[in-house]
């Protein structure tokens, strides 16, 4: 049995590639997908915070998953890409995905499908086959460089509209905003087709995240996914960004940070 995972041990497990016609060659992490990678609105007025990314971050309280990844082996020190963009949805994954793989990265995060869902009307959100597709093509990127992924959930939006309704801000910001109307219209309406439209922008959200882990099956062993963990999480306004009443503040970056890294992700390769 393993007690102790070494620096060294950790740099070789991260970083040496496991497919045939890997092309990971240094100690590389980077984060995908959207504004919630990107950390937006959680250190300012409208602008992406980096440092506070719960994946690629390096604001110390935040403890991304780079940090505990240092905090586990100096090798990954200063080699924290963050090629999430706010607003992206699943169609721009594939780009970032070859961002990454041009970059050797041997430790990519995904979290996508937020922006997919929240959009100005119902109908406007992304198809499952059509999602779905777009994560497959990220990944057949990403496979052959023999990185090692790690998917996130999508969080319940649906948990947003429930948690900020009956506050006077979060329902101007999301009104001004025009954010996540599909959900977020006409927040305080108790009205069948209301409710029956927020069940079915849930339902959207869940239909991703099955096809997200499904997609992570797929990429095969080097490929985990968090099981609905962030989905399931039971965050409260306190760790949203009053910028927006939308976005993870600091600590709400914090808590995806936490229930999201799994440090038995980088020891089940080795051998007992």
């Amino acid at each position: 049995m393993i007690k102790k995972i070494t620096p060294v041990l950790v740099a070789s497990i991260l970083f040496v590639p496991t497919g045939a016609h890997a092309r990971t060659t240094s100690a590389v992490m980077a984060a995908l997908g959207d504004s919630i990678s990107a950390g937006f609105n959680a250190c300012g007025w409208y602008v992406a915070c980096t440092s506070r990314s719960w994946s690629a971050g390096d604001f110390p309280s935040v403890n991304s998953h780079y940090l505990r990844l240092l905090a586990m082996g100096s090798a990954i020190k200063g080699h924290n890409l963050n090629f999430a963009v706010p607003g992206s949805t699943s169609a721009d994954l594939p780009g970032q995905a070859r961002q990454a793989a041009e970059a050797g990265a041997g430790y990519v995060t995904v979290l996508i499908g937020a922006q997919d869902a929240c959009v100005g009307s119902e109908r406007e959100m992304t198809p499952v086959g059509t999602f779905r597709r777009n994560i497959d093509a990220a990944f057949d990127v990403l496979r052959p460089t023999g990185a090692r992924v790690f998917v996130a959930s999508i969080p319940d939006v649906k948990r947003l509209w429930r948690v900020g309704k009956d506050n006077g801000w979060a329902r101007v910001f999301w009104g001004i905003g025009h954010i996540c109307q599909s959900m977020l219209a006409n927040p305080t309406s108790t009205a069948k087709k209301d409710e029956a439209r927020r069940d079915r922008v849930r339902g959207r959200v869940m239909d991703y995240n099955e096809q997200l882990r499904q997609a992570c099956a797929r990429y095969g062993p080097a490929c985990r996914y968090d099981g609905g963990a962030v989905f399931s999480y039971p965050f409260t306004l306190k760790q949203v960004s009053a910028w927006d009443y939308f976005h993870p503040n600091a600590d709400g970056q914090k808590a995806l940070a936490k229930i999201t890294f799994d440090p038995r992700f980088f020891s089940d390769a080795v051998e007992p």
